[in-house]
């Protein structure tokens, strides 16, 4: 008996169900099926560049399981990019982050929350300073 798939926790719903080569009906070219959290590893790994090991730790798997994920995304996005072929992003094993993060700016003490997976902020939205930092709501919540 086959273990079931643990649940992959993905930062940002995909914004696309289709990626398609230019010029070409989309009913003329034959899909690769890439599901929603092998196209969060890929932002993860390569567009954030976080490692491996933490890239897993947000998807809550193993660094060795996210190395497949990613392995396996990998090669159906260059299969895709070299055969021309259409990216259809659906399904998986996933459940949406919707946990927020909240900043404090150390300049004009502003709060603002941020969603998860998203990465670290440009700066204050308040002031544009670069010095600010992350609590955790149970801090922001306990009295001063």
């Amino acid at each position: 008996m086959v273990r079931p798939k643990k649940e992959r926790v993905v930062g940002v719903p995909a914004s696309l169900s289709y990626f398609k080569p230019g010029g070409i009906p989309l009913w003329q070219l034959e899909e690769i099926l890439l599901s929603v959290d092998e196209l969060e590893a890929l932002r993860l790994c390569d567009l954030e560049q976080l490692s491996h090991e933490e890239a897993g730790r947000r998807m809550t798997v193993s660094r060795a399981t996210l190395g497949r994920i990613v392995r396996e995304a990998r090669r159906k996005v260059a299969e895709a990019l070299v055969h021309a072929k259409a990216l259809r992003v659906e399904g998986g094993h996933y459940r949406i982050m919707e946990e927020m993060r909240l900043f404090v700016c150390t300049g004009c003490g502003k709060r603002w929350e941020e969603p998860y997976g998203t990465g670290r902020p440009d700066g204050c939205p308040g002031c544009r300073n670069d010095q600010f930092h992350r609590v955790w709501k149970q801090e922001a919540e306990s009295p001063e």
